[in-house]
């Protein structure tokens, strides 16, 4: 039985929240859902969080976008963007100003917060456990997030709910519908692993697809530590040959974007026939330029991302980008759980992902 829902878009999700609602409202009769909320901020750049209207008693979820730079704020007479640290403050604010009240609170966190700095090496902190026993320790009843860096990470909060959803179905669909001319067997298209660390999603794919994969293994230099990371030094290939094939490069994100440029560009030396590349996050720290380059030489052929995050400006106009929408899937990932039913065969979709590969192969025999 459904319970009062209610959902929050904070700033930073603001866009995605007014469509997630206009499904929902779609879907249950013209009910609207969306809570106002607001975080003003004092000169010195300090805030607080206010909630427009009851939460009581309602089943809440919180969407937020840790990574949307575009929102800004004022201090000390000065524009700011807002970083990650600021955004996941907001959220706890919002939190705080429910007060208790509300019956229960998801969150949910796309790119989650800190992902990248899931394990302790040496003297530092370990800010994504920090970051979700807090949101533990505030009431949060689930989390739920996309492609964590390192699933692994939800083990320091055994004993609340988190959900690493995967969008391996939405990716499938978007490459079935743009490119007709797929040819889906080991003697045509191969996956391939970025690094080792997205060798379970590449492994997923490919064993619904039933082709093979290939890994590149990053080379780090360990003595320097450059904007926070050890610089890669080569990616080494461990694979059987992809001449003549689609490869398909799987990645959680893409953020500079010069290890994925680097990968793109020795499968094309390789005598692969295209590359595209899924990752479910599109930051692009760096801008498209060095995308663009590597497109106008034909070094890929196709970028697809999520809208989960903030999109940059320019970024949908760009030749080589297909974006992957996401709204309908959070819309009925909220729905199902606010009806109180599971949502196994919303999150694991490898049937419903061999179901469309089937149709697509006898579509492609037919049109022969």
């Amino acid at each position: 039985m459904s319970r009062k829902l209610g959902i929050i878009a904070l700033e930073s999700a603001a866009n995605a929240g007014d469509k997630i609602n206009s499904i929902l409202s779609e879907w249950r009769g013209g009910e609207h859902f969306l809570i106002e909320v607001h975080c003003p901020r004092f000169g010195t750049g300090e805030s607080k969080g206010i909630i427009r209207e009851s939460v009581r008693d309602k089943d809440l979820y919180i969407l937020v976008d840790v990574c949307n730079p575009s929102v800004t704020y004022t201090m000390d007479g000065s524009l700011n963007r807002m970083s990650p640290d600021d955004h996941f403050q907001d959220l706890k604010r919002i939190i705080a100003a429910c007060n208790g009240k509300a019956g229960r609170i998801t969150v949910i966190m796309p790119f989650l917060y800190e992902s990248r700095q899931h394990r302790r090496i040496s003297r530092e902190s370990l800010d994504c456990a920090v970051m979700l026993h807090e949101l533990e320790n505030m009431g949060v009843h689930e989390i739920i997030t996309f492609d964590a860096h390192d699933p692994r990470v939800q083990n320091s909060i055994p004993l609340s709910g988190f959900e690493d959803v995967s969008p391996a179905l939405q990716f499938t669909q978007a490459l079935l519908t743009e490119y007709e001319d797929l040819k889906i067997d080991s003697e045509h298209m191969m996956f391939i692993s970025p690094d080792e660390g997205a060798t379970q999603r590449v492994v997923f794919m490919a064993s619904i697809f039933g082709v093979n994969i290939g890994m590149f293994y990053k080379r780090r230099d360990y003595s320097t530590i450059v904007n926070g990371m050890n610089p890669i030094i080569a990616h080494d290939f461990c694979g059987e040959s992809v001449q003549g094939k689609d490869c398909i490069v799987i990645d959680d994100m893409i953020s500079s974007g010069v290890s994925m440029i680097d990968v793109v560009k020795q499968l094309k030396e390789r005598g692969a026939k295209r590359v595209f590349v899924f990752a479910t996050f599109g930051l692009f720290t760096n801008g498209f330029d060095k995308f663009d380059q590597a497109y106008s030489k034909s070094l890929f052929d196709r970028v697809f991302t999520t809208n989960l995050i903030h999109q940059k400006d320019g970024l949908l106009e760009k030749s080589w980008y297909c974006s992957v929408n996401m709204n309908r899937y959070v819309a009925a990932i909220i729905d199902t759980l606010n009806k109180g039913e599971p949502i196994t065969d919303l999150i694991r979709p490898a049937k419903r992902m061999k179901e469309m590969l089937d149709l697509y192969r006898k579509n492609t025999e037919n049109n022969r």
